[in-house]
């Protein structure tokens, strides 16, 4: 099989130019002290800079406003929106609202569209994902939170924990357990709920290694959320009953590629600022270039961001013309190695910069910090790396001569036991 990431010369263009707005307009927004409501008034004219130029929301279909892309330029375009954090709000394409709006378009009926859909596109609401919880984060199956009938509603109760935007959100997503006596993958549904629902209430925000201290209603915040009798409307289930984790893997597979993707361009960017800095920084005797340390940093940088590059960008190539299932080995792999290569180019480019690197007045700190979550986020890598692994070994089998006697057990089978 042959992967072909070639792209027409319209669209090349467009890439050219996205680079330059990011680089002249984009960047300056890092320097800023600004609260959230500064913030907001400061993307508004670049948000309809990007709106006159056809690529606000680019992720959707064309009927909502999108141009109807494929992964691999998508892919391209998040590359180069990733190289500052401001990059996806600026591109109406940030996390949660640009999952969420995808699966509202996909599974949605005209009035969820109507109500919620539209407005999120437009960026007069925002969003929310609630499906995490205390007890079942990398695993959705373990989900508590429950979704019972009551007649023409459904009544909500439950825990969710971590949600982005759920101080600033206008509107939730929850994934409840809806049939608990269903198979797992088909136990929970999703849900449409708005803020001020009587029940649903924001406990707390939660700071993080992102932002340490915990600060309300601030964008990209996370925060504990609980749903104590929450009765909404049978109009209020997304898509169909029991179908709430095949919605969410919808949801979570090409949004990887663009994570990676945007981590593609924060690497890169931090591999510029190593190189400028190898170049110019006399140190010891020599430039920081001259140095074997500094040349090994360089070249196992560059070498592993290409790998992870190709490895995505194949991914996305996948997607477009086999479908997501096809491509959840390659889904899984950048999963983790994105994350890998994210945190130790990073890393090395904050090294070479030493005091500077490590103070704000480089990005380099900030996109550290942030790099360490891509390890947990979209699942962490452990729950990748054993999926990458089974569907390996799902192309082998053992010699003939090799075979397992039926008194061998698995390590599954041991654990049942006791």
């Amino acid at each position: 099989m042959s992967w072909d990431f070639a792209t027409d010369a319209e669209f090349a263009r467009e890439l050219s130019w996205m680079r330059r707005f990011v680089e002249e307009w984009v960047y300056p927004l890092e320097t800023l002290d600004l609260d959230d409501e500064g913030l907001l008034r400061a993307l508004a004219p670049l948000q309809e800079e990007v709106k006159r130029r056809g690529l606000w929301a680019a992720h959707l279909d064309p009927e909502l406003g999108g141009r109807g892309f494929g992964q691999v330029k998508l892919g391209l375009m998040h590359e180069i929106i990733g190289r500052s954090r401001f990059g996806p709000p600026v591109f109406g394409n940030q996390a949660p609202d640009s999952g969420n709006s995808e699966i509202i378009a996909r599974f949605g009926t005209a009035a969820q569209r109507e109500q919620f859909l539209y407005p999120l596109l437009e960026g007069k609401i925002r969003s929310a994902y609630a499906m995490t919880e205390p007890e079942a984060g990398a695993d959705p199956t373990l989900l508590r939170t429950t979704a019972v009938r009551d007649g023409e509603d459904w009544v909500l109760d439950g825990s969710k924990w971590f949600i982005t935007n759920a101080s600033i959100a206008d509107f939730f997503i929850v994934m409840a357990v809806t049939d608990p006596d269903a198979e797992s993958r088909r136990r929970a549904t999703q849900f449409l709920v708005p803020a001020g629902t009587p029940g649903l209430i924001v406990e707390r925000d939660l700071g993080s290694m992102e932002d340490p201290c915990p600060r309300p209603r601030r964008l990209d915040n996370h925060a504990e959320v609980s749903l104590a009798g929450v009765r909404v409307p049978g109009t209020a289930m997304l898509g169909e009953r029991g179908a709430g984790f095949a919605i969410a893997q919808s949801r979570l597979g090409p949004g990887r590629i663009h994570h990676c993707m945007r981590w593609v361009g924060q690497a890169q960017r931090a591999l510029d600022m190593l190189c400028e800095r190898a170049l110019y920084r006399y140190s010891h005797g020599s430039l920081l270039a001259d140095k074997q340390t500094v040349q090994n940093w360089i070249a196992d940088s560059w070498t592993e961001l290409g790998a992870l590059r190709l490895l995505t960008l194949q991914a996305a190539w996948i997607i477009d013309h086999e479908g997501v299932a096809a491509a959840r080995t390659q889904i899984s792999a950048i999963k983790f190695w994105g994350a890998k290569v994210l945190h130790d180019v990073i890393d090395r480019a904050l090294q070479a910069h030493g005091s500077l690197g490590f103070s704000a007045d480089l990005p380099l700190e900030d996109m550290y910090r942030r790099a360490r979550a891509a390890r947990i986020y979209d699942g962490p890598d452990e729950v990748h790396r054993q999926v990458v692994a089974r569907r390996v070994l799902r192309e082998y089998s053992a010699p003939a001569d090799r075979v397992p006697t039926e008194h061998v057990p698995t390590r599954r089978a041991a654990a049942q036991r006791k």
